[in-house]
């Protein structure tokens, strides 16, 4: 039903331009197949600005050879972006969470592109957010583009934890 919607991950990062800020999706929730086609697609990039709350897979853009290409602003140091911070090419934002969705809707952090994961689209078209209920909500409310990274294995979770397929712009 969404086949306009779904493409390759590789086509998906055209809507990343130099100057953007990107936001990845969270902890167990993070679209590690959008994140390492970011980083092997960025030839025609630069100043990509990578903004995330705490990742626990990949984190490619933050390794010697893409950190001319990248900055990245975390707001949670985990093992795999510690390193970049403690070097100083990564930036630490100590920030409560409850005080995160407020920085996007305001305008305070704008978000160019909102990199997440989902479940597939039920009858009615909603994607669950399944284990990034966080502020990956409000980050893909607030986000001129979506692309989501469609996971069968996501759990679906309840409550304020959903998107319409045709809020995403890449499936």
């Amino acid at each position: 039903r969404h086949k306009d919607r779904i493409t390759t991950a590789e086509a998906a990062m055209k809507y990343v331009k130099a100057g953007d800020t990107v936001f990845i999706g969270t902890g167990c929730g993070e679209p590690q197949h959008l994140v390492k086609s970011l980083v092997e697609n960025a030839e025609h990039l630069n100043d990509v600005h990578i903004v995330h709350l705490l990742t626990l897979g990949v984190a490619p853009y933050v390794k010697e050879p893409h950190r001319d290409r990248f900055k990245m602003n975390t707001m949670f140091i985990s093992e795999n972006v510690r390193e970049a911070v403690t070097k100083g090419v990564g930036d630490y934002t100590p920030i409560f969470i409850s005080e995160i969705p407020g920085e996007f809707e305001s305008g305070r952090l704008t978000l160019d592109v909102a990199l997440v994961m989902v479940t597939p689209p039920d009858v009615n078209g909603l994607c669950s957010l399944g284990v990034s209920g966080d502020i990956v909500s409000a980050a893909t409310a607030n986000a001129k583009y979506v692309i989501a990274q469609v996971n069968t294995k996501m759990p679906r979770s309840m409550g304020a934890s959903f998107i319409h397929v045709n809020q995403i712009d890449c499936l």
